[in-house]
């Protein structure tokens, strides 16, 4: 797969079939739309491309209106790798490019693309103020003699699946619900960093994730959770919130697993921590010897689940 990062600079010699998009979840909205631009790629014998941002488009226009990732550039490259896109086209968005007519930009698709076919979301907005729409791009169609698909909307319960949508699941803990609209489920990735080994005196050895921040984080709460280290995959459970047992001042949210079946010392190593299901919520003990007792049980509950490989 090629990946370019290129506000209308290079010129590609072949021709494509473009989805062009956010994209900012990879949830199965989005991925219907990709799948249409590989099938017509394919079809057509030619390039497929996917057209879409380095960086958030708020984060030049309102920088206070940035929403919270879903995922990050990394692993949807590596989703967009797996599937079979030949092409991922990552522009930075910023103030020249925020500029750009909305004829302009079709032009342009033509002009350094070398587009034979477009496909966008059945609400597609673009140009200078979002000012082109899906009926400019029916207009444009036919003057520039280019094939344009417009696909509808993924509906999930009845109502339109969206980034938005996904991001209040997850943020309200109802993670099953989310994942059921996402390509893969929720994933956190970060670094293993040293916490007070308080889990290890109780017979639960944790690690502690350095988390980004600017991803949406689930509720506070204990999660079945997929951990997946150098390419293998492992059950564990992971607590999401402020250990009020045996931190009650504590202010920052910690993200703790506990990774069933494994025993390395991982400090300053990467791991990622895929959210499965929310097993509860986090409760304060009176006693240690009862926080112990719900470890145990939920020990007993991962360890009964089917283990997930993504």
């Amino acid at each position: 797969m090629i990946v370019l990062q290129d506000n209308f600079e290079s010129k590609l010699n072949f021709k494509t079939y473009i989805a062009l998009g956010s994209f900012d979840g990879l949830h199965i909205g989005h991925m219907s739309l990709i799948n249409k631009t590989l099938e017509l790629s394919k079809y057509n014998k030619v390039k497929s491309m996917v057209y879409t941002f380095n960086n958030h488009p708020l984060s030049i226009i309102n920088k206070d209106k940035v929403p919270k990732l879903l995922i990050d550039n990394e692993s949807k490259l590596n989703i967009l790798d797996k599937i079979g896109i030949d092409i991922v086209n990552l522009v930075d968005f910023n103030i020249d490019y925020m500029k750009i007519a909305p004829e302009q930009f079709v032009i342009n698709m033509l002009k350094f693309y070398n587009a034979a076919g477009i496909i966008v979301g059945f609400n597609y907005k673009f140009g200078y103020k979002n000012a082109g729409d899906v009926s400019l791009l029916e207009k444009l169609s036919k003057i520039l003699n280019f094939e344009l698909i417009v696909m509808d909307s993924v509906m999930y319960n009845n109502n339109v699946i969206s980034s938005s949508r996904i991001r209040n699941l997850i943020s309200d803990g109802n993670i099953t619900e989310a994942n059921r609209m996402l390509f893969q489920p929720f994933m956190l990735k970060g670094k293993v960093i040293k916490g007070k080994q308080l889990g290890r005196k109780l017979g639960f050895p944790t690690v502690n994730l350095q988390y980004n921040t600017e991803f949406i984080l689930p509720a506070t709460g204990v999660y079945y959770t997929t951990i997946e280290y150098n390419g293998i995959f492992y059950k564990g459970i992971t607590s999401v919130g402020y250990n009020p047992t045996v931190e009650p001042i504590n202010i920052k949210i910690s993200i703790e697993t506990y990774i069933l079946d494994f025993n390395k010392n991982i400090y300053d190593e990467n791991i990622k921590v895929y959210f499965i299901e929310r097993m509860r919520d986090e409760i304060k003990f009176d006693r240690l010897e009862d926080l112990i007792t719900q470890l145990e049980k939920d020990k007993f509950y991962a360890e009964s689940q089917v283990l997930q490989k993504n």
